[in-house]
């Protein structure tokens, strides 16, 4: 009831940008990559704003397949002016789109007539999408990694706190003693990981060195300084739990979250993206009661990698967009970004500041729980070779397998990374 209210509340005011200035409908093609539970409510979105904007604006939707097949697609498109008006990106691949050329700026003048600015986002977010000072999309969430987690289990193993979270968030030497609690209450896995995929796994490495202040690009040069031996802790770290079977070994994605769903593994690192399985499953009673938090702290103090989904205007090579055309697109962006209560159901954090401060985003769980990590998120270095299927993440995906494995030393496999990268 309170979404159909707020709804025609929206469709009352849907002219905000629009306004007057067109008397024919506008068609916006619009581009994702978004499939699953995304797809579902993005698709729910979409016809929202149709239904808010009808005989003004109209979002003709297609649906790619997600990674390299997407962004490849869009730069050939752009390069003969066949690419969309509007398109889904993510913030990690916005230097590479820049470099090539393919999305336009997102000018101060555009800012203001979505009634959108820089103060509404968390500082990280904002700098994701930005490049020499310019702003290239608008941040729609942010998507991390948080620690889900079986409270049955880890209340039976009495390893869960009174405000129903594990124990031993706080300290490396805490979770791990969690860790060997749950093993030696005969939990075949404490901890479910994607050891299969390095791909994952870069997420929750990097996180653990920025936890160190660790980064992997410093004036051009990877893993400069220290920065090595701060990747080398987390590899030994994650190896170690590894050789006292406190995570799952070679596991791809399908089957951590088997794991963790079936009760097998007792706590799981994934995507806030799964969220919406969770809640699925846990209304047809086929799942235990659970949660999800925050990253814990294993070396100095919280963070956690991040990525956003932004929509980006792409810059169609001999094809001006009209300014009607613009207008409805800054419509679409700015109506979806202040109606993304909804977006949230799908476990991602709203980019925009006033949906994550309102009482009815406050009240979702287990979203409000793991909410506070923005304020110390890390994104990809910002260059042309970070992002979604980009080479920093084929490198070191190719060490992190055997390395978690037990099946490389960490300081051998830091050498090698090192080199690759400053190859690339």
């Amino acid at each position: 009831m309170l979404r159909m209210l707020k709804l025609a509340k929206c469709m009352l005011v849907a002219t905000a940008l629009f306004g007057s200035a067109a008397h024919a409908q506008e068609t916006v093609a619009w581009w994702d990559f978004l499939s699953g539970g995304d797809g579902v409510r993005m698709k729910q979105m979409i016809a929202d704003f149709n239904k808010a904007h009808e005989g003004k604006i109209k979002i003709e939707a297609t649906t790619l397949e997600w990674g390299t097949p997407f962004y490849s697609k869009v730069q050939t498109a752009a390069s003969v002016g066949e690419a969309p008006d509007i398109m889904t990106y993510h913030a990690s691949r916005i230097p590479l789109a820049v470099k090539q050329g393919i999305v336009q700026e997102i000018t101060a003048d555009d800012w203001s007539k979505m009634g959108l600015a820089k103060d509404a986002y968390a500082a990280t977010t904002w700098d994701a999408v930005s490049v020499d000072g310019k702003q290239y999309a608008v941040p729609f969430d942010t998507h991390p990694i948080v620690l889900y987690y079986n409270k049955d289990i880890l209340a039976k193993a009495g390893l869960l706190t009174e405000d129903g979270k594990p124990k031993g968030l706080d300290s490396r030497e805490n979770f791990e003693a969690t860790l060997k609690g749950l093993k030696d209450a005969g939990v075949k896995f404490p901890l479910g990981s994607v050891t299969a995929d390095g791909n994952f796994m870069f997420r929750t490495i990097y996180s653990l060195m920025g936890q160190q202040d660790g980064e992997l690009l410093t004036d051009g040069e990877f893993l400069a300084g220290d920065n090595g031996d701060k990747l080398q802790n987390a590899l030994t770290l994650l190896q170690g739990w590894t050789k006292d079977e406190l995570q799952s070994t070679y596991t791809d994605y399908p089957a951590t979250v088997a794991l963790f769903t079936s009760g097998e593994a007792a706590m799981m690192i994934n995507g806030v993206w799964e969220v919406p399985t969770m809640v699925d499953l846990h209304k047809q009673g086929k799942l235990f009661e659970w949660g999800a938090v925050e990253l814990p702290v294993l070396f100095d103090h919280p963070s956690t990698y991040a990525d956003s989904h932004t929509f980006a205007i792409p810059a169609n090579k001999g094809k001006e967009i009209t300014a009607e055309k613009r207008a409805a697109v800054l419509e679409v962006i700015s109506w979806l970004s202040k109606n993304s209560l909804y977006w949230a159901s799908a476990g991602h954090i709203p980019a925009y500041g006033p949906v994550t401060a309102s009482a009815e985003y406050k009240a979702m769980e287990p979203n409000a729980s793991y909410s506070p990590l923005t304020a110390h998120m890390i994104f990809d270095p910002k260059t042309p070779l970070a992002g979604v299927a980009g080479p920093i993440f084929d490198v070191m995906s190719t060490y992190f397998v055997p390395t978690l494995n037990n099946e490389m030393d960490p300081a051998e496999a830091v050498k090698d990374i090192k080199v690759e990268l400053n190859d690339l």
